[in-house]
């Protein structure tokens, strides 16, 4: 997995971070002061960093300017929200910009779309006998295809996405059905019944009690 470093002078949101990223399987390394960045990139190599804005010692925008020619993406994670702010982290080159405050399964998701794009991280995700191509949409079991339907390999893509995290039925919803979807979050519970028994993952999707589902995996 990717190695992903947080650059972040509060101790507690760095933390949240740090904990996140590791739950989901990737390296994490934190640095707090502007002026150390440069050489903890040398030393590490990252594969992405999360960069606040306001730091000590030298600020995100010019650390930004020396990032750049290292072609190493970089998402932007700061409490300046203003348009003008914003543009300027994007004409930097940053591959996105995050407000705080912001929801953790938004971060995650955000880093899994850059690294994709910069082919960092592979698309596969092997669990036992259970093996998913989230590229190639394809599943197999022993090495035998297993077919999913369209709303169901979605679900199970989210779930490992955001492995060891809980998600809310109405997140789960949000993010596969999407925002204008009518239905119930019954609808959550009957696919996750669905993947449970075609792919034999009845002691790994976890029910979390009056909240949702958790793809429980070996950390």
């Amino acid at each position: 997995m990717a190695k992903i470093m947080v650059v972040e002078d509060e101790a507690a949101i760095a933390d949240l971070i740090l904990v996140n990223l590791r739950l989901v399987g990737y390296t994490g390394i934190s640095v707090d002061r502007g002026n150390e960045v440069m050489n903890s990139i040398e030393l590490h190599k990252p594969d992405l960093i999360i960069l606040d804005v306001m730091l000590p010692g030298k600020d995100g925008f010019s650390l930004m300017r020396e990032i750049e020619p290292l072609q190493i993406p970089v998402i932007f994670l700061t409490a300046k929200e203003e348009l003008n702010d914003k543009i300027t982290g994007l004409k930097l080159g940053a591959d996105d910009y995050i407000v705080k405050p912001f929801a953790i399964i938004e971060l995650l998701t955000r880093i899994e779309t850059v690294l994709k794009r910069y082919k960092v991280d592979g698309n596969t995700f092997v669990l036992d006998n259970l093996e998913v191509n989230l590229d190639a949409h394809t599943v197999l079991i022993d090495n035998q295809p297993i077919e999913l339907t369209t709303k169901e390999f979605m679900l199970l893509e989210i779930l490992i996405r955001n492995k060891n995290i809980a998600l809310s039925r109405e997140k789960l919803l949000e993010l596969v059905w999407g925002y204008d979807y009518m239905g119930e979050t019954r609808t959550v519970d009957v696919h996750i019944q669905r993947l449970r028994k075609k792919l034999g993952l009845d002691d790994k999707i976890k029910t979390v009690f009056k909240m949702g589902y958790r793809l429980e995996v070996p950390r």
